[in-house]
């Protein structure tokens, strides 16, 4: 009869966490599929299209990188679950405001408040199913979590086709609030209740940083994330730029581009667990996928003439080569003890999101020396082979005991 209750409160969480994330991407790549529609309503220059949209990304990005940090050290203080209902009652509020705006400098506020609340949602839910599944199946429960999540992106495409880039907006915090309510059945971490109940120290980040070993292995942790949100940040997004570069036969619409590239990284994130399990090793899972990316990049930016429907399949390989989110995000998550783990799996993934704001400035930069599609090569040839050198330093996770702390 407990192990039934148990098995329940798994499903549970694996079920809550896929729909939590689910929402938390539909919000999160919103502004990537509205950006040209929503700034030609509030009367930005086409000319400017490119500057402002990646100042209002940037934004956003750099909350979420400050909401990480917030939410991961509450994650390991108080609990993963308190983590769940404030992040997302935080970005639904800000995504409803969102609706509202009618400037660009509100859109760059709302933006930010809506990521520092986006920043909760993985971490916490990543957390509580690697500590509450057995070692041998909890890359499986992750998968789950990553794959049905993803599928936000493409939720969020096909609403805003659909409708106004403001009702989008209104719909996704909607959907957040409407969560809440799921949320109530949940049963905390074993783990963290142990933890809390030996008056163990938790979520103290300086750990991360004055331990050399620890530290290192935390930025590694962090770089292996790159080459995924250079793709979807740079490549995808900016696509209708970089396909008049290419002399594209037709204008790439970015919308469609997301939806089709995050389908492909839920296969990805499907394909490379699956591969995991059978290998019994995650690092040689992202030394595949690592090279399919680079490949993909290489590919993709050298297809001059490019039609809108081959933009299309060229978006689900670029998003399949890149699919190891959920690998990725695993693996940060098995490297610590208890009473960092929350700290690290939630800022981990924000950090990375963070450091679009590096990437998309380096882009522009090199833009302007070498043009925008050298640009894009340069840049993501740095992001792959910082990758490929993160993953190198880092232990195998695979099989991994999490019953232990960080001293």
């Amino acid at each position: 009869m407990k192990t039934l209750q148990s098995n329940k409160n798994t499903a549970l969480i694996i079920i809550v966490a896929s729909l939590g994330y689910f929402v938390d991407i539909y919000d999160l790549i919103l502004f990537s599929v509205v950006r040209v529609k929503s700034l030609k309503d509030l009367n930005v220059p086409d000319a400017d299209m490119l500057r402002v949209g990646a100042s209002i990304i940037n934004s956003q990005m750099f909350g979420m990188l400050l909401g990480g940090i917030l939410w991961g050290i509450l994650g390991d203080k108080k609990g993963r679950l308190s983590v769940l209902f404030g992040s997302i009652i935080t970005y639904s509020l800000a995504n409803i405001a969102n609706g509202f705006v009618t400037d660009v400098n509100s859109y760059i506020i709302i933006r930010f408040i809506a990521g520092v609340g986006l920043a909760g949602e993985l971490g916490a839910g990543i957390t509580l199913v690697t500590e509450t599944m057995s070692k041998k199946y909890r890359g499986y429960g992750t998968m789950v979590v990553a794959a049905v999540g993803l599928m936000g992106a493409v939720v969020a495409a096909l609403i805003a086709d659909k409708y106004t880039w403001q009702t989008s907006y209104f719909i996704g915090g909607g959907m957040g609030l409407a969560l809440l309510l799921m949320r109530v059945g949940l049963v905390e971490s074993g783990l963290f209740k142990e933890a809390k109940e030996n008056n163990i120290q938790r979520g103290n980040i300086w750990m991360l940083f004055n331990n050399g070993a620890r530290f290192k292995k935390y930025l590694y942790c962090i770089l292996i994330g790159l080459p995924l949100w250079f793709v979807v940040g740079v490549l995808i997004t900016f696509s209708p730029e970089i396909g008049k570069a290419m002399n594209a036969n037709g204008v790439l619409n970015a919308g469609k581009g997301i939806m089709y590239c995050y389908i492909g990284i839920s296969i990805g994130d499907i394909v490379a667990a699956f591969i995991a399990q059978i290998l019994k090793s995650r690092k040689k899972v992202m030394y595949i996928f690592l090279t399919l990316t680079a490949i993909s990049i290489v590919i993709y930016l050298n297809s001059d003439g490019l039609t809108p429907e081959k933009f299309i399949g060229l978006s689900l390989l670029l998003g399949f080569a890149s699919g190891y989110w959920a690998t990725f995000v695993t693996i940060a998550s098995e490297q610590f003890g208890t009473n960092l783990r929350a700290t690290v799996t939630t800022t981990v993934p924000n950090f990375i999101r963070g450091s679009l704001i590096a990437i998309t400035l380096s882009f522009q930069f090199f833009k302007d020396q070498v043009g925008i599609l050298n640009s894009a090569l340069i840049v993501g040839f740095i992001c792959v082979v910082i990758a490929l050198f993160a993953v190198s330093q880092l232990q195998e996770t695979f099989l991994k005991d999490l019953d232990y702390i960080e001293e």
